[in-house]
């Protein structure tokens, strides 16, 4: 009879996608210290934006974007909130819903005809061309990821040329406290 407390399997756990969202100092070094984090560790960031967010406090907001097991998350959450420039850490996949964009600029290679079914379909994706060439035409689209993936996914047989992604911004859609926040902040 085995009387262990302790699983004599282990316990497999699939990896699941969260978004993060990161106050920090915004100071010279900060992003670099994160970004130290996860490549220190072996984990991957798959989307990854930050910007000024509090003139005054001068504090910046990073979106990170990464999978994991429930446990490695965990980890990130953990190791994130112990740097010194860190204030919050919040994983924004839990507890709500979250509103999730992304903007895309994608150029296309279209000639004449090419261009007119090009227009039509960045209208289907609710995009719009932002500049022609001669030989190209850019198109602007903002969405959900899956969103701009379906575009890219469509355009890239009539010739996407190339394709420059902002990476994911992300918030609540109503108002949370932030549970997660480190005690000390204030």
């Amino acid at each position: 009879m085995n009387t262990s407390h302790y699983p004599s399997q282990h316990i497999f756990q699939s990896a699941e996608t969260h978004t993060l969202s990161v106050i920090v100092d915004n100071e010279p070094g900060v992003l670099a210290r994160v970004v130290g984090l996860f490549s220190g560790r072996g984990y991957n960031i798959e989307s990854l934006t930050v910007s000024e967010t509090e003139h005054e406090a001068h504090l910046s907001r990073i979106t990170i974007v990464t999978t994991g097991t429930p446990m490695v998350i965990e980890q990130i959450k953990n190791q994130l909130d112990r740097l010194v420039p860190v204030h919050r850490v919040v994983d924004l996949t839990v507890n709500g819903r979250v509103l999730a964009r992304e903007l895309a600029l994608i150029k296309v290679r279209a000639e004449g005809a090419a261009r007119l079914e090009v227009a039509q379909l960045a209208e289907i994706f609710r995009a719009k061309i932002i500049d022609v060439g001669l030989e190209s035409v850019i198109v602007e689209v903002s969405g959900d990821t899956e969103k701009i993936d379906r575009l890219i996914d469509v355009l890239r047989p009539k010739g996407a040329l190339e394709i420059m992604r902002t990476g994911c911004v992300a918030m609540r859609r109503n108002w949370q406290p932030e549970v997660e926040a480190r005690a000390d902040a204030g």
